[in-house]
């Protein structure tokens, strides 16, 4: 039987692999031992192969790739609905197979060695950033307990906290003293890690073309270029502007009905790091609006009298993602005049 589609439905021991014919009825679907799984696809050579994107599938595309198959992973939400009965691997294997034959099903391509390595590090980054918030939102908690409330912000906290140590008229006892000596300590160390991540990431935009051309546009870091290098790649996986933008959900949601067109908020969906960093670009276009004259932030300036302030930072979030969009597939640089 002709194979023309093989699915896989990626584990940590097994593999699930489903081929389908060109009518879409399966030739077989079995499991298969992860160190058996290239001698048996090498059965079955230049036929695509479809996967789930999930944990381990860009190993898996990169290396699939260099034998000469054609990679295709999948969002896990547009499998689902083919999955037939009840959940198990021969089920999501087959579904996988049905979700990649569809004609409108969007692809995206396995990140890169050195994608990954800039992923990595951006999810290290923010998991302690994480980590120093909520331990700064434990302090205060901690301190309103003693009767002891400051202004927000990280900083006017950090510099707060040695003289409350040392006064001796609050109402913090040498054990509470003790325990927030602990947590600057560890608030010190989270820094300094943090600190180590960032020089990490601001080497290696220097060491990256795409990511160097990225930092040039207003409110675009070495953060935000690196993360949009290793996300997006080159880009050539979306159609347009919008539809990267509508991936990162920065485009109203819409539920509409019997021709009558209903737009709310932003959709929120995709990846909510990157649109996180988008939105505070946008913000530190907003802030410094009085000292700038370029393009954009003219743009911004009239767009912030017209709608207010709150919305013209998403819509300049949406405006900096077209923009990023459009230099990495275009290989363009900023012209920002």
């Amino acid at each position: 039987m002709n194979i023309t589609l093989i699915g896989l439905d990626l584990a940590k021991n097994v593999i699930q692999v489903c081929g389908v014919n060109q009518a879409g009825k399966t030739a077989f679907n079995r499991k298969v031992a992860r160190d058996k799984v290239l001698e048996l696809l090498s059965q079955y050579p230049q036929v695509p192969i479809a996967m789930e994107a999930c944990c381990g599938s860009n190993y898996w595309g990169r290396t699939l790739q260099q034998r000469g198959h054609r990679v295709m992973l999948l969002p896990p939400q547009h499998v689902k609905p083919f999955v037939k009965g009840n959940k198990n691997d021969r089920n999501d294997a087959f579904a996988i197979c049905e979700a990649a034959r569809r004609p409108n099903m969007t692809f995206v391509q396995p990140r890169t060695l050195e994608q990954t390595d800039i992923s990595l590090t951006h999810r290290l980054r923010e998991r302690r950033v994480g980590e120093r918030t909520r331990l700064i939102n434990q302090l205060r908690g901690l301190l309103n307990e003693y009767d002891i409330v400051l202004p927000g912000g990280r900083d006017t906290l950090k510099q707060a906290m040695p003289l409350l140590l040392e006064e001796a008229s609050n109402e913090l006892t040498p054990l509470a003293r003790a325990y927030c000596r602990d947590i600057m300590e560890e608030w010190q160390q989270l820094d300094e890690t943090i600190q180590k991540v960032d020089k990490d990431i601001r080497r290696k935009c220097r060491g990256n073309e795409a990511c160097t051309r990225l930092a040039d546009i207003r409110g675009v870091g070495p953060v935000t270029a690196t993360a949009m290098v290793a996300f997006v790649g080159n880009g050539s996986q979306y159609r347009n502007a919008r539809h990267f933008s509508a991936n990162l959900g920065l485009v109203p949601k819409e539920h509409s009905s019997g021709g009558k067109q209903k737009l709310g908020g932003i959709t929120k969906r995709g990846n909510g790091y990157l649109r996180t960093l988008l939105v505070q670009g946008a913000w530190s276009i907003i802030r410094h609006l009085n000292k700038a004259t370029d393009r954009l932030s003219l743009w911004v300036k009239q767009l912030v009298e017209r709608r207010g302030k709150q919305r013209a930072a998403v819509a300049t979030a949406n405006k900096l993602a077209r923009i990023i969009w459009a230099m990495l597939f275009r290989q363009e640089h900023y012209r920002a005049a």
